[in-house]
């Protein structure tokens, strides 16, 4: 068997660089104990660490106070704490077709239960939110605007300023999930007017699963959701209304912690723009090689400004689910297919009744071999004749 090219970064960046798993295992090894519970120094020197990340993370989004960045499992274990710990009986929520089950599913139980209304604005046929559409969709009640950063299906990047300062206008909590994005272009919190950012770290900050987080701006008045420990105070019947111990309780996934430490270093080593640039260089070979094959249709890709390296498509006659079969069995290639989590996406490209997509997303350990190994599975499954 060949080596596994693999092109499905969207779904969990692999491999991951080497010093993620070296520190993780020292790391581990020497300081697996329970952070800010005792004195003594292992326990000392592991809140270093948990506190050390949480510094990384506030400076990666331009944020002011480390204790406002707290842990969770993933983006979508953030997202629920957030969007529950904000809405209120009467909110209007305006989100998105571009988003995530991550977002899709909260406010839509949140919807269901009589708590919220929620209004979905389109995207245009590039991929993009126009962010007039946004003020449009303002009502007086509305709560908070809720986006997808960078779509896992098409790869585009929305346009945050614009639409922060329109938030900011009204009076709009603006919440972004930056599973995509975090740890792929720059994202600054002030200067996009950004509220809250949710990320996940097993993606572009090159982490471990199991950990991810959010960070919240001074005044946005998120209700905790989730009672337990927190190593202080524990005379108190209630939970801890300040950050961190707000949305975190009991004790901290600390060797993800470390990981997504190591990953967010490795990433600052390389550089954000660097890294981001070398991958839409292989994009832009993937995206040329894939239009010049007959009968292979992509999802917008209509160039590299304000997009990242996911590229969506499809082969007439074929259904994606099969072409990702022949890609992993007779080519060693992994990739995703169907609806990638996202259904309003594909109802917006036209791809929901033909059960979704295949997507093929770069990370920063792709080569230009596996771009035109990819380029050649592809045009051999286009010439099989149906």
């Amino acid at each position: 068997m060949s080596e596994l090219i693999y092109l499905d970064n969207s779904a969990t960046a692999f491999p991951k660089p080497e010093e993620v798993y070296r520190f993780m295992d020292t790391f581990y090894r020497k300081h697996g104990v329970n952070p800010g519970r005792s004195g003594f120094d292992a326990a000392i020197e592991t809140e270093e660490v948990v506190f050390g990340t949480r510094k990384l993370l506030t400076g990666l989004f331009n944020g002011d106070d480390p204790n406002r960045l707290t842990f969770s499992y993933n983006a979508s274990d953030s997202l629920n704490m957030i969007l529950q710990g904000l809405a209120v009986k009467g909110d209007h929520v305006i989100t998105t077709f571009l988003e995530h089950n991550s977002v899709l599913r909260p406010l839509h139980h949140l919807q269901m239960d009589g708590v919220i209304e929620v209004t979905h604005v389109m995207f245009d046929k590039k991929g993009y939110i126009d962010p007039e559409d946004i003020r449009k969709a303002i009502k007086n009640n509305t709560k908070m605007v809720v986006i997808n950063h960078c779509s896992n299906v098409i790869g585009t990047i929305q346009p945050l300023a614009e639409i922060g300062k329109i938030c900011k206008e009204n009076g709009v909590y603006f919440i972004i999930d930056a599973s995509q994005s975090a740890g792929a272009v720059p994202i600054d919190m002030k200067a996009m007017g950004i509220d809250v950012v949710c990320f996940t770290g097993h993606k572009c900050l090159m982490g471990p699963t199991g950990i991810g987080g959010s960070y919240v701006m001074e005044n946005v008045p998120v209700r905790y959701t989730r009672f337990g420990g927190t190593g202080v105070r524990s005379a108190s019947k209630t939970h801890l209304e300040e950050f961190p111990y707000r949305l975190e309780c009991g004790t901290l996934n600390i060797i993800g912690i470390a990981g997504l430490n190591a990953g967010v270093t490795w990433v600052n080593e390389q550089g954000i723009e660097a890294l981001h640039k070398k991958e839409m260089l292989l994009w832009d070979k993937l995206k040329n090689g894939l239009k010049s094959i007959e009968n292979v249709i992509i999802y917008c890709a209509n160039g590299s400004e304000n997009q990242n390296p996911v590229l969506s498509f499809n082969i007439k006659g074929f259904e994606a689910g099969d072409v990702g079969t022949m890609l992993d069995v007779d080519y060693n290639i992994a990739c995703r297919t169907g609806l990638q989590c996202a259904p309003k996406v594909h109802e917006g490209i036209g791809t929901f009744d033909i059960h979704g997509t295949v997507r093929l997303s770069i990370g920063p350990f792709n080569t230009e071999e596996h771009i035109d190994r990819a380029i050649v599975a592809v045009r051999e499954i286009a010439g099989i004749r149906r």
